[in-house]
């Protein structure tokens, strides 16, 4: 019986002990193109083997798609533009300021540093002599005027130093309690240690609300023109308002008047009045505790 030419006897391939049959037929162009089936394979999609399979089980084909490396594109696009925008929004905010508000800036920045330094190193300088062997006098003695420093803060006593006399006009609609809140977050900045407002003193816990075209401060209304005492330095406490875009400025562009008065001693007489806790309760200290 006659064969054809392309045609041969199946013959055994091994693969890992396994016996498969595989038919070898002579490498013919291929009628559309003209190439060599070994061509073809040459041009078609790489693939790359795994665990050194070699009957082509558990390969891995890499098909990155348009879609995929568009969208890479555009996020790292997007990433390298949000990048550039903050850097630039965030130059602008200094770029845009006059020379002015800038040494202001640099002023205030630089005196509360100086202020924070020098308490610092009042408080190494305690500590030394506490831990110095002190005797139990001298240790009592700072202890008390801790003490009342702790009640200036939570204005439970009077005090007297130097500061400013801030008396402001214009009435509530003009001057709300945002503009309040404004004039004792900048006195604290520049180093206030204790505010008084009207008749109220000013403490972290103060409240200021505008109710009925009035301004309320702890729930007293102001009576105008609204006269402001801060104790801190005099100069400092002065510049800090007079800085441009500051209280005096914003004052008189809302239609305001303000008038700053430093002085060598100025008095804040209005208590805060106490308050009970229902939950804090005080903490004994390790070393309160080894005190006889």
């Amino acid at each position: 019986m006659a064969r054809s030419p392309f045609s041969r006897t199946p013959r055994p391939v091994r693969d890992g002990g396994s016996e498969a049959t595989q038919d070898h037929v002579p490498e013919a162009a291929d009628a559309t193109s003209g190439a060599t089936p070994a061509a073809a394979r040459e041009g078609a999609a790489t693939t790359l083997p795994t665990g050194g399979d070699r009957s082509g089980r558990g390969l891995l084909r890499l098909h990155p798609s348009r879609a995929s490396v568009l969208a890479g594109a555009l996020t790292l696009a997007l990433g390298i533009g949000l990048s550039a925008q903050i850097r630039q929004t965030h130059d602008a905010g200094l770029e845009s300021l006059r020379e002015t508000e800038l040494v202001g800036i640099l002023d205030g920045v630089t005196a509360r540093a100086t202020r924070l330094q020098e308490e610092t190193h009042a408080l190494e300088a305690e500590l030394a002599r506490l831990a110095g062997g002190a005797d139990g006098a001298e240790a009592e003695r700072r202890a008390r005027e801790r003490l009342g420093d702790l009640g200036v803060l939570a204005g439970s006593v009077p005090a007297e130093g130097p500061g400013v006399t801030v008396v402001l006009e214009g009435g509530p609609e003009v001057l709300p309690a945002a503009s309040f809140l404004d004039l004792v977050q900048e006195l604290r900045d520049a180093g206030a240690e204790a505010v008084q407002i009207g008749d109220v003193r000013v403490v972290a816990s103060t409240s200021f609300v505008d109710r009925d075209g009035r301004v309320l401060v702890d729930g007293h209304e102001l009576a105008w023109p609204v006269r402001v005492v801060a104790i801190g330095d005099g100069r400092t406490l002065a510049s800090a308002l007079a800085i441009p875009g500051g209280v005096e400025e914003s004052t008189r562009q809302a239609g305001g008047r303000i008038r700053v008065d430093p002085s060598e001693r100025v008095p804040v007489n209005a208590l805060h009045p106490a308050s009970s806790h229902r939950y804090a309760r005080p903490v004994t200290t390790p070393e309160e505790q080894a005190t006889p």
